[in-house]
């Protein structure tokens, strides 16, 4: 039963003037299978009852990369400000873009990229937990304890101990900042100072006086 449906359906069509389907290498224009052009090539006309496709080479600057029944080529594409240039154009492929330097793709197609951005930059108080690559974001973490970074640390570094160095803390340290350490003040060179100043002072009053 289905065998004869299927004759009638052919019967049908061949009565109607449509033709079946066409081959896998074939296009369908009008009522004609004509020959597809290969990649690297479009049709300049269309095959006929007696002549077989005719094909040209695809122009500079375009491309088609399979098999077809395209009246013009493709236009390459051009890689977007963000993107740099991973495969040149050619007749048979189009542009493959992959991010610049310093940047990681959020719109990914095989083998290439069409859109990226830049890595997300650690703030200070954060160091560079993983570094940002081709396809992923840089991740950031938080300094914790007497730790600090500038954002540019691959790892918070201790806080320096000003008294095992020999120095005095001038000004705590904080997650973006390390210490701050000086010098002893020399309490005797200031007290001198202070009581040399005062005699310079006393002695300037009595000659004025």
């Amino acid at each position: 039963m289905v065998k004869l449906v299927i004759i009638v359906l052919i019967i049908q069509l061949t009565m109607s003037g449509v033709s079946p389907a066409c081959g896998r290498a074939e296009y369908l224009i009008g009522q004609e299978c004509c020959p597809m052009c290969g990649p690297g090539y479009y049709v300049r006309r269309h095959c006929t009852e007696f002549k077989s496709t005719t094909c040209l080479p695809c122009l500079s600057s375009t491309y088609t990369d399979a098999p077809n029944g395209l009246a013009s080529c493709k236009s390459c594409t051009d890689c977007d400000s963000s993107l740099r240039v991973k495969r040149a154009c050619s007749s048979t492929s189009d542009t493959l873009c992959e991010p610049l330097e310093g940047h990681y793709c959020t719109d990914p197609i095989k083998d290439g990229c069409r859109g990226a951005v830049e890595y997300t930059k650690c703030s200070p108080g954060q160091y560079v937990n993983q570094t940002g690559t081709a396809s992923t974001d840089t991740v950031c973490g938080d300094c914790v304890g007497d730790t600090y970074s500038n954002g540019s640390f691959t790892s918070c570094r201790p806080h320096t101990r000003c008294e095992l160095i020999g120095l005095v803390v001038l000004r705590e340290g904080s997650s973006s900042d390390d210490t701050n350490c000086g010098q002893k003040p020399n309490t005797v060179a200031i007290v001198a100072g202070i009581i040399a100043g005062v005699a310079v002072l006393a002695a300037t009053c009595l000659l004025l006086s």
